[in-house]
Order: structure tokens, then C-alpha cells, then sequence
């Protein structure tokens, strides 16, 4: 089956025997990090924490914990993204393939976000301070958004098209930031992001951003994938998702909002302030320090009647990130040498924390 909506995720991996709910509280400073981190290493279940301190919102961890399990969330749309790419592999009309390009085709339908003013995510709404204060590591300088869908679109070019679905850090209070108005922001000038933040300079304009927390857990997948530039996040959330993402406006002035996400906190960044981000207990075992960062003024929490709010925790290697990068190497895999000449093969090293390290057999066309 595709997903709607995390709720429908979570309850299908608790009628397979892939979940197990906590009925005790749990708190969200330190104590569900160790039992995720515990769970993780014994290669366990999904966890659902129904009872959270200091909020009401129930909270998911280790959803794609294991890479069989990240396989099963998308197995409806695997088969035909691998045809996909084995096709690219080959050239793109291969004749000798006429199979695998209907099955890749099947794919196209999902790609065009569909519009819609039925919007579960514009239910309710909240302040920053009733959400779940996920807090990792000690030393953090607070707590973090660890699975975000970060979504901007370029000034210059407005629409999805030109957007971007990236997952950047977010903090949430703590440091200098105003209580309830506030959130840090880290990313780095070469991403998505960053270009639609240039552009803002550009225009002397405010950046709109809208995070987004859960959903189908295709704009996980799709905000972490090394898309090629041009290739909208959201198009392939619906073709990895095999469902049409759908998109709502609550007003107009406002970005478009994943209308299935569980929450959206909606703001704008002054492209030209910055506030002190940080410390981070990061992907390679070590802290990342604090630095000045963008951050973002926050104008409205929206969330959906049944929200659940999923995160993660990032490590020393290997963590459940590291399920991610299995999976998005095999799905990209087969299409490297299509899309880097001289590339036979990538192995990705997962000891190095997914992204740092990257080995590549290939030849010299062109030798001195």
C-alpha cells in the first residue's frame, strides 16, 4: 500500500509486527534518545511513545530503522524506481527495455503535486513550546527537529517547480532565541536553500519558509536524496510515494503546505541575520560547536487532529540514517555511470556517517 499520511504508516507497521508502543511516559530531554539508540542497536521496531512530557503530541521513532524496513515502506514504488533507473543506466528509450519503460512510466502520473483545500495539517494549531522538545545528546544547545522537510522556494522564481524540500537542522528554543517566535536554521550556502537565500539577499525580501514534521514518509526519503539539479523534491515524493503529494495555501502571501504533513511551522528568515546555532551532537560521533546561523521568525504552528511527531537521532555511525543512505545508494546506484562518465561504481561508507565518504572505481578517458 502507499501512504496518506504517518498515521497510516504507523498503523500499518503495528498491524505487521513492525512497531511497539510505550504506554509509560517517556521524557523527551535524553531519556527517548536512549531508548532509541538501545532499540536501534538490537536491530528492533519502530517505537510509538504515546505519552511524551511537556506536550501533548505522541512521538515515532526508528520508522526506517532498518533497511528491510525502509524496503517495506516504500515497496509499492521500489520495483518501478529501479526500472527507472536501470533504464537511465542504459539511455532513457532503450528499445531493448520496452517492459521496463511502461513500468517506469507508471511512475510519471505521481510526479505533479495536485492542489486541494481539504488539508488535515490546518486542523489545529499550536505554539513551539507544546512541541516535542527532542533533545539528544547533553551538550546540545537545545532541542532539535531531527526529521525535518524544510521547504522554500526561490524569490526570483516562485513555485514548486523551482522549490526545495531539503532536510536542514533546526532548533527549536534555547541560546538566544526568542521564546515561541523563533527557530535557528543550519544549512550551508550550496544547498537548495541556500540559493533561494541568496536570491532573498538578492531582492532585499524576507525568505518564506515553512518546516514541515511528518507525513508520508516519502518527503523523509525525497528531502534527504541527491536529486539531480532541476528535479523537484516534491515530484519525486509522489513517485516514490506512488501517490500525488497534495498541496494547500491557508492564505494567500504563503507558501504551499503539504497538506498530509502532521505539522508545519511557518515563518520567514531576514536574510541578513544571523543568531548564535548550536552545539549539535552530530552524524560522526562528535558535537558539531556553535556558529551563527540563519533564523527564522515564526508566524504560526499548524497541526493535523492526530498528529504524531517523528524523529530520529544522529550519532556515531552506524544510526538509523545510516538505513537511509542504504537505501538511496541502491536506488541510485545504477545510474551513476549514466550520469558520470568514467564512474563504473560508488560505495558509500557507511563507518564515515553516510555522506562524508564516497568510493568510486572508474577509468581515466583521457590520459596525459
Amino acid at each position: 500500500m502507499s501512504y496518506a499520511s504517518l498515521r497510516e504508516c504507523v498503523d500499518d507497521l503495528d498491524k505487521t509486527g513492525q512497531l511497539v508502543s510505550l504506554l509509560d511516559e517517556v521524557d523527551p530531554y535524553l531519556e527517548a534518545a536512549a531508548i532509541h539508540r538501545r532499540v536501534h542497536a538490537a536491530g528492533g521496531p519502530a517505537v510509538l511513545f504515546r505519552r511524551v512530557s511537556r506536550t501533548p503530541f505522541p512521538m515515532v521513532s526508528n520508522l526506517f530503522g532498518t533497511l528491510e524496513r525502509a524496503r517495506f515502506l516504500f515497496r509499492h514504488a521500489l520495483t518501478d524506481i529501479e526500472h527507472a533507473m536501470a533504464l537511465l543506466t542504459r539511455g532513457a528509450f532503450s528499445a531493448r527495455s520496452p517492459l521496463a519503460l511502461a513500468r517506469a512510466a507508471r511512475l510519471l502520473p505521481h510526479a505533479i503535486p495536485l492542489r486541494t483545500s481539504n488539508a488535515p495539517v490546518l486542523a489545529c494549531t499550536t505554539q513551539l513550546s507544546q512541541l516535542p522538545a527532542m533533545t539528544s545528546w547533553p551538550k546540545d544547545g537545545g532541542p532539535f527537529v531531527t526529521l525535518p522537510c524544510v521547504y522554500t522556494e526561490n524569490p526570483s522564481k516562485p513555485g514548486w517547480l523551482a522549490g526545495n524540500l531539503g532536510m536542514y537542522r533546526v532548533q527549536l528554543s534555547g541560546n538566544d532565541y526568542e521564546r515561541d517566535r523563533e527557530v535557528g536554521l543550519h544549512y550551508q550556502i550550496h544547498r537548495g536553500i541556500g540559493v533561494h537565500h541568496a536570491a532573498a539577499i538578492d531582492r532585499d525580501q524576507p525568505l518564506r519558509v515553512n518546516v514541515l514534521v511528518g507525513g508520508p514518509p516519502s518527503l523523509a526519503l525525497s528531502a534527504v536524496m541527491p536529486l539531480p539539479e532541476g528535479v523537484p523534491e516534491l515530484a519525486f515524493a509522489g513517485v516514490i510515494g506512488a501517490r500525488n503529494v497534495r498541496l494547500t495555501s491557508p492564505r494567500n502571501g504563503t507558501l504551499p503546505i503539504v497538506a498530509d504533513a502532521d505539522f508545519c511551522i511557518i515563518g520567514t528568515i531576514d536574510p541578513r541575520r544571523t543568531k548564535p546555532e548550536g552545539p549539535f551532537g552530530d552524524h560522526l560521533g562528535y558535537y558539531s560547536l556553535q556558529h551563527d546561523f540563519p533564523v527564522m521568525t515564526v508566524n504560526t504552528v499548524y497541526h493535523r487532529s492526530d498528529a504524531i511527531w517523528p524523529f530520529t537521532v544522529v550519532g556515531r555511525p552506524p544510526q538509523e540514517d545510516s538505513a537511509f543512505g542504504a537505501l538511496i545508494h541502491e536506488l541510485t546506484g545504477p545510474a551513476i555511470p549514466r550520469v558520470i562518465p568514467g564512474v563504473s561504481s560508488v560505495n558509500a561508507v557507511d563507518e564515515a556517517g553516510v555522506h562524508p565518504l564516497l568510493l568510486a572505481v572508474g577509468s581515466e578517458r583521457y590520459v596525459p
